[in-house]
């Protein structure tokens, strides 16, 4: 093995690690948070208004700097040593560090004025038009109050609404530092610098979580305090990462807007932006309405979402995102080659190993979801009723892990093939499917509508992904299609075997156990129905001979 792979892979298994631990600190601050908050209306309007400024970053931020920003500054660093190159990459960074600069304080200071307007975007005022329009939308009579009924909700409507508006504006600066921060990413990755970068949300969480426990009892509510958890973290974020900077070489300095939008080095990142930002906005946009639907449904409905979503995410980070850090580099090497025998073969055996891990995880979540949500988020103000919450939004969320985890692996394959027009189509689509089923089903199901919706936009994004195969002569889609269908069948029918004394014991464990601890009353049933769930279901993939396992090892080994 070269040096250079040897660093490539060192590299890719310490980034892994700290994105893992991300996530797990990522659950722990939501874990803080349905102590403090549990599923009331400050929970709701925390998770409403971070959503705000976060959609931005993703959307602006962290898409500028992977699409545009470090193809273009490779592409400086690859000109050479010169000092005309040297002087003309420090000329674009200046350019990049002003022009962000600038329209992130522009943004933040229309958000900060116009965020009373926001908060009613995403909350349903009492007897208003939009009101009477969703009601009459899906045929059904508005709900007549009585007079003492609607001041009750006009109340509600107002404090919702004032939250929000307080704390989106105490939060959209977060905008600015975070999109500072991940400008820094995009030099030291460039830089072939990864680390730093990884450990960032890390820090982020953890002073979130901090902030929380310190700041509350001085605090109006506890939502206040972990939203200036969130403008602290998200300036520390920039802060650590910037002595890596100037360890590289490289200096930021504030530059004329002139000279700013004529340099080529920005014209080109901003023409790289445009397309892409069409197809990342219809995924992005899925939160919005969403999150703009659930307020509609009363108390509890947006935060019990978000921490179903929460839950599902460390397990996409656990599975489908470590195991396509593994296999998907290869898939990239065989299309350069285009050696599409290999490549077709590689994508087969990566959507097995998916599937061998999303289905089985997919049956015992849906059978021991309420343990799992309770151990995990049940304490203080996260109650019995907001276990039930989230448990029905879960098991919806949870029924599409599959198809979402197929889709880390399919689009990337397209990409692999610096196809992009594809896979943004079906997000677009996806988009539309999701938009559709939950505004239907939200006022029969409520969140388990919503749920259900994001679950069902995730296999239709996948059908229009492998749909969109047959356009392209490099996939082998009927031999995808037979391989996978008796795949799915077999893993289907291993976890329904390995459920079945899950589904007995539990009750059984719960009993004994019950009186203790959370740690203890749900934590030991947990473990050890985990453990029986995986003897079983290890056991008969290793009796069948299964390929995929056995390449799964050898991939975790290497």
């Amino acid at each position: 093995m070269s040096e250079n792979n040897k660093k490539l892979i060192k590299s890719g298994i310490s980034l892994s690690v700290l994105t893992f631990g991300s996530r797990i600190m990522g659950l722990i601050r939501e874990m803080t948070k349905a102590a403090f908050l549990g599923t009331t209306m400050h929970a709701d309007a925390f998770t409403t208004a971070f959503m705000i400024p976060n959609l931005l970053r993703r959307l602006f931020a962290e898409n500028s700097v992977s699409v545009a920003f470090i193809p273009t500054f490779k592409k400086y660093l690859s000109d050479g040593d010169s000092a005309e190159n040297k002087k003309a990459t420090q000329d674009f960074l200046n350019a990049t560090f002003t022009l962000l600069t600038f329209c992130t304080v522009i943004v933040v200071a229309i958000g900060i004025l116009i965020a009373p307007y926001l908060s009613q975007i995403f909350c349903n005022k009492p007897g208003s038009a939009l009101s009477a329009f969703i009601a009459n939308l899906f045929g059904r009579a508005q709900v007549e109050l009585s007079s003492e009924e609607f001041a009750v909700a006009m109340n509600e409507w107002t404090a919702k609404t004032n939250e929000i508006t307080i704390l989106t504006r105490i939060m959209w600066p977060y905008l600015c530092f975070i999109s500072i921060a991940a400008l820094f990413q995009g030099i030291l990755n460039g830089c072939k610098i990864f680390a730093p970068s990884g450990f960032t949300p890390i820090l982020l969480n953890g002073i979130i979580i901090i902030a929380t426990y310190v700041l509350s009892p001085h605090m109006a509510n506890p939502a206040r305090a972990m939203s200036i958890g969130v403008i602290i973290g998200g300036f520390v974020q920039a802060a650590f990462q910037f002595p890596f900077v100037l360890k590289t070489g490289w200096k930021l300095s504030f530059t004329s807007l002139k000279k700013t939008f004529s340099n080529p080095g920005t014209k080109k990142v901003l023409a790289l932006i445009g397309p892409t930002i069409i197809g990342m906005a219809a995924y992005q946009l899925n939160d919005v309405v969403s999150t703009a639907v659930a307020n509609r449904l009363g108390t509890g409905v947006t935060s019990s979402l978000q921490y179903s979503l929460r839950l599902q995410e460390l397990i996409l980070g656990i599975f489908a995102v470590s195991i396509g850090t593994v296999i998907l580099p290869d898939l990239s090497t065989f299309a350069q080659k285009k050696d599409w025998e290999n490549f077709n073969q590689m994508l087969i055996q990566a959507l097995k190993i998916i599937t061998m891990i999303s289905i089985p995880v997919t049956f015992y979540s849906l059978v021991t979801g309420e343990d799992l949500i309770a151990l995990l988020y049940k304490n203080k103000n996260f109650t019995d009723e907001s276990v039930s919450m989230t448990l029905g939004v879960f098991r919806w969320h949870i029924a599409g892990l599959l198809f979402i985890a197929m889709n880390r692996i399919i689009a990337p394959a397209f990409y692999a093939q610096q196809n992009t027009k594809l896979p943004t189509t079906a997000g677009i689509i996806s988009f539309v499917i999701n938009i559709i089923f939950a505004l239907a089903l939200s006022i029969p199901m409520k969140g388990q509508g919503i749920a259900l919706a994001l679950s069902a936009a995730s296999l239709g994004n996948t059908i229009f992904l492998i749909f969109f195969m047959k356009k392209m002569e490099s996939f082998d889609v009927k031999g995808l299609l037979k391989n996978m269908g008796i795949y799915i069948l077999k893993i289907v029918l291993f976890s329904v075997i390995a459920s079945a004394p899950i589904y007995f014991l539990r009750p059984v464990l719960l009993n004994a156990f019950a009186g203790h601890s959370r740690i203890i009353s749900y934590g030991l049933p947990v473990a050890i129905t985990a453990i029986i769930f995986g003897i079983i279901g290890v056991g008969l993939l290793i009796l069948t001979g299964d390929k995929s396992t056995k390449t799964l090892l050898k991939k975790i080994k290497r």
